[in-house]
Parts: structure tokens; C-alpha cells; sequence
């Protein structure tokens, strides 16, 4: 394996004797600074989450009138949830699928296939009749698509934030674990202000027959070009080089699964409650709001988008706070602070305009202090090989677990067994995070 020229702190290029000078400039190359791969890494993240945030709000604005109209509105908002957690199911196959291609094919092929069929499904929601015009084949399509774009997100992983995580300076790994997860608020606020203009300048006739579907173009438009800006910076030799000296490549998902098979649960219980509490701020307020209370959607829409703020702010500031008392800590007294904020969450949802717009804010920025640092908190605990493959099937497991059926849930329970069910859920995630944690901190005793 070639010796990386990078030094500890990540900024300034190992000296080599002149005795090796020529290895010295072959491995000069590959010098790369963190704050290079971190521009890929939000280029990549703010994509994936603007995609997925349209998806979520139109599966409250949209999809109930326009592939459910035969059912009541409670009804079609949860189908449309049961279709829109697919993606979720689907992403870890895409993970399998994607690895085997890049062992046999290079990770540009495999990046084009997805980019392939991230545009394809995309595209064809954006382009779906509605119920109305070809009947039960419209859901048959769209959840097929839905299925495909998680297909493609699993297969859209290029092991930048494994790459950021070891280029890290020691004492800033915090600082540059938070920056790709600044993509969720940015994601968010600009899907926000695109549904929330459309929803407020059209009818609601043509806000449902075509106006939605701009949401998707532009979905389609930034999916392709940041795929495209991340295959080309990971095609190049500097990245290609530095990406097999720090030993993130494939690797069989059966050998991973038996050797590192608790890392992997570990990894995806860890960041249970952020995962949890991601939906139940973003998407599951927005179905209760527009079935159970009379605020504008708009407005509400607005609020969000200013808890978003909050939530980057506090994504921000859990960067500066876990470089001080450890990423593991930051998670674990956060996942302490949801289980309270859940105390709350049944008061303020229906507390009104006042105490609906404070549960946002509120939780946004607990989300921002808690999801900062919740991508790859354990992933250190992979062994070297296994980390490329490790930390994108443990992002996968961690969606699924903890977001895929949060709306779904979160709102069925809430509207035939009350909002302390909602309560009871978020619960769950921050005992699940705590127990995850106590449990690494236990075996890392042990070795």
C-alpha cells in the first residue's frame, strides 16, 4: 500500500528524503486538503436532501388529491407515506448492488448508473399522470420510481465523508463530521420556499394538475449536476489514489456483515434519535397541520424554513461543541435532550399557532445539535478495509430504522391514539441512541 502524504493535521505535505524523490512525487499529487473534499461532500448531501425533502412535502400537498383521490385525506397522506418510505427500503440494496458493481466496473460506472437512474425516476414523477387519467397504474409507477430513486441513492455513495473523517485534522474531526450535514437544512429551506411559492401563487386547481411538478424539474436539474460535479471529482488520479491508500474500497457485504456485524448495528442505533426526530420535525408537522389545523400552509412552510435556520445554526455550533468533549458525548447528551424535548412534543403540537411554531423551531435546533454529528459517530470502530462499505450501509440501516416509517407512524399513531403517541416514538429513538452508545462504550472497554 502507498504511504499517503498527508500529514496528521491534514494541511501541510510530508518532506521526503531526497533519496526518494521520485515516490515523493508520485505520492505529492495525491495531497489533497480537507476542506476539498468537504466542498464534494455538501455538494452531495444538500442534492440527495433537496430531492428527498420534494418528495416528503408532496406526499402531504400532492399525492393524497392526486394518485389517492378515492380515499379520504387521512387515508391518502398515509399511503402516500407507505409509498414514500420505499426509498428507504430500497437504499441498502442499492448499497449491495452498487459495491459489487464497483469491484468488478470502478466507481465511475458506478456513479453513472445511479446518476442514470436517480435523473430516470426523477424525471418520471415528474412527468406521472394522476389517478385520474390511467387509474391504479399511477401508484403502480410511482412507487416504483420512488423504489428506484432509493435504488440510485444507495448506489450514489463515493466515500467522500469516510475520506473527510480521516483527513481530518485530530483536533476538528467534529468541525468536519458537521459539514456534510448541513445539506439537511439547506436541502429543506429550499424545497420549503419552492413548495411554499408555488402553493401560495397558484390556484389549487393548477397547483395540483401541474404546478407541483416544477418541484421535480428542479429536483431532476440539481441531482444531475451535483452527481456529475461528484463523479468528476472522484474520477480524478488525486482522489482515485488517495481513496486506496486510505483503504476506502469495496468490500463483500456478506464478509462485512460477518465480521463487523455489531459495528454495523451499533452504527445505525447510534443515531436513531436524530434520525427519528429528522421526520418528525420536517414532514410529520406538515401532515398535522394541513389535516388537523386551521394555520396557512404557507406561513407554516415559512416557519420551517426559519427552523431550518436554527437547525444550521445548531449543526454549526455541534462541530465546535463535540471538538471539545467528544463526538460520542455530543451524541449521547443530545439524544438525553430529545427524550425530554418528546415530553413536550404532544403539548406544543397542539398548543396552537403559538406552540406549533415553537415545537419547529424548538426541534430544529435540538436536530441540528444532534444530527451534526450523527453520521459516523462509531464508524472508527470498522476495521480499515471494511470502512468504505461499513459507513454506507450503516447510513442506510440508520434511515431505515429511524426515518423510513417516522411519518407513517408518527401520524397514524397521533390520529387515532392521540399525540402522546408521537411522544412515545421519540422516546424510543433516544433510549435506542443511549443504548447503542453504552453499548460501544462497553466493548471498546473490553478490547
Amino acid at each position: 500500500m502507498t504511504t499517503s502524504s498527508i500529514s496528521p493535521q491534514g494541511a501541510q505535505p510530508v518532506s521526503h528524503p531526497p533519496q526518494a524523490g521520485a515516490r515523493a512525487a508520485d505520492a505529492d499529487h495525491s495531497h489533497i486538503a480537507p476542506g476539498e473534499i468537504a466542498v464534494g461532500v455538501v455538494i452531495g448531501r444538500a442534492s440527495e436532501y433537496f430531492d428527498f425533502f420534494v418528495y416528503g412535502i408532496a406526499s402531504v400537498l400532492v399525492f393524497p388529491a392526486v394518485f389517492f383521490p378515492f380515499e379520504q385525506r387521512l387515508e391518502g397522506v398515509l399511503w402516500a407515506f407507505v409509498i414514500f418510505s420505499f426509498a428507504f427500503i430500497a437504499r441498502p440494496f442499492g448499497t449491495v448492488i452498487s459495491m459489487a458493481i464497483q469491484r468488478r466496473f470502478g466507481r465511475e460506472t458506478k456513479l453513472t448508473i445511479a446518476l442514470f437512474v436517480l435523473g430516470t425516476s426523477t424525471a418520471g414523477i415528474a412527468f406521472l399522470p394522476g389517478y385520474a387519467s390511467i387509474g391504479f397504474s399511477a401508484i403502480v409507477l410511482l412507487s416504483v420510481f420512488r423504489f428506484a430513486q432509493g435504488l440510485a441513492l444507495g448506489g450514489s455513495w463515493d466515500g467522500l465523508p469516510s475520506l473527510l473523517a480521516l483527513n481530518a485534522p485530530p483536533n476538528k474531526r467534529g468541525w468536519y463530521a458537521m459539514l456534510g450535514q448541513l445539506g439537511a437544512p439547506l436541502g429543506f429551506f429550499v424545497a420549503s420556499a419552492l413548495f411554499a411559492y408555488l402553493y401560495s401563487s397558484l390556484p389549487l386547481a393548477d397547483f395540483l394538475d401541474w404546478g407541483w411538478r416544477y418541484t421535480f424539474y428542479v429536483a431532476f436539474a440539481i441531482n444531475v449536476v451535483a452527481l456529475f460535479a461528484r463523479l468528476r471529482l472522484v474520477a480524478t488520479d488525486e482522489y482515485a489514489r488517495l481513496l486506496e491508500e486510505r483503504e476506502l474500497q469495496p468490500t463483500g457485504v456478506v464478509e462485512l456483515a460477518r465480521s463487523q456485524g455489531t459495528n454495523l448495528l451499533i452504527g445505525a442505533f447510534a443515531a436513531l434519535a436524530s434520525y427519528a426526530l429528522f421526520h418528525l420535525i420536517t414532514v410529520f408537522p406538515l401532515s398535522w397541520i394541513s389535516l388537523y389545523s386551521d394555520q396557512s400552509i404557507t406561513e407554516f412552510l415559512i416557519v420551517q424554513m426559519v427552523g431550518a435556520v436554527f437547525g444550521a445554526i445548531g449543526i454549526v455550533a455541534s462541530g465546535l461543541i463535540a471538538d471539545r468533549i467528544g463526538r460520542r458525548f455530543t451524541l449521547g447528551g443530545l439524544a438525553a435532550m430529545i427524550a425530554v424535548f418528546s415530553g413536550f412534543a404532544p403539548t406544543l403540537l397542539d398548543g396552537g399557532r403559538i406552540g406549533q411554531d415553537i415545537f419547529i423551531v424548538l426541534g430544529f435546533a435540538i436536530l441540528g445539535l444532534s444530527y451534526g454529528q450523527a453520521a459516523g459517530a462509531v464508524t472508527s470502530n470498522f476495521e480499515p478495509k471494511y470502512r468504505y462499505t461499513g459507513a454506507a450501509l450503516t447510513a442506510d440501516l440508520a434511515w431505515l430504522i429511524g426515518a423510513a416509517f417516522a411519518p407513517l407512524v408518527a401520524l397514524g399513531l397521533s390520529a387515532h391514539f392521540g399525540l402522546a403517541f408521537v411522544s412515545i416514538y421519540l422516546l424510543s429513538g433516544a433510549l435506542g441512541t443511549l443504548a447503542a452508545l453504552g453499548l460501544n462504550r462497553a466493548l471498546a472497554r473490553e478490547d
